[in-house]
């Protein structure tokens, strides 16, 4: 059996209301996942958390890396289990999903990206609910705010391997040092991105 236990106020870091409202506690309805799909995907989620960050004494030292398999593990649990969270755009959100609230969340992901900032400190950042942040990146660059981060600190990856001693330094210490949980994933990530692999980039 695996425990996994969750810091309300984590929850609260994947939805958010927008600023200057009120908060609502979130609570799980159901302890029962929604659908045995959504059964499968906590599980696999729960275990490639165990393995890939508990498991592994070098990701496990970095912030960035820590912080974002918590909000792996709270998003997936919103995602799964019933609860009160209200995830769906409102009239508000859809107003609020503008392309200056989007220029102002990038912007502070671009300043940033070094420090464990989590949606809803980005949200507060372009003065936007979490859903309107989500529904501004879907809307106007057609991806999402992690996939968005997720790519800033991939370019800093890449500058650190390009300024890095391979005496020294190696991959997989510079991508968990940027909140890459897995070296496997990171590679062929980067690989897609630059079309080579990271370990010619550091050598080169």
């Amino acid at each position: 059996m695996l425990l996994v236990q969750l810091d309300p106020g984590l929850l609260q870091q994947v939805v958010s209301p927008a600023p200057g409202r009120r908060p609502a506690p979130i609570r799980f309805t159901d302890l029962q996942p929604a659908s045995p799909v959504l059964a499968e995907h906590w599980r696999l989620t729960a275990r490639y958390v165990r393995l890939a960050v508990l498991g592994n004494p070098e990701a496990g030292r970095q912030p960035l890396v820590l912080a974002t398999a918590a909000r792996t593990l709270a998003a997936a649990a919103l995602a799964v289990f019933p609860n009160t969270a209200l995830t769906d755009p409102t009239p508000q959100d859809r107003r609020d999903a503008s392309a200056p609230a989007l220029r102002r969340a990038i912007a502070f992901m671009e300043e940033n990206a070094h420090r464990d900032i989590s949606p809803a400190d980005v949200a507060v950042a372009a003065a936007v609910s979490v859903r309107s942040l989500q529904l501004a990146f879907r809307r106007h660059l057609d991806s999402t705010p992690a996939a968005y981060l997720r790519r800033i600190r991939l370019e800093r990856a890449h500058q650190e391997l390009r300024m890095s001693d391979p005496r020294r330094e190696t991959v997989s210490r510079i991508a968990t040092r940027w909140g890459f949980l897995s070296h496997s994933r990171f590679t062929a990530h980067y690989r897609s991105v630059f079309g080579i692999p990271p370990s010619r980039t550091l050598h080169g």
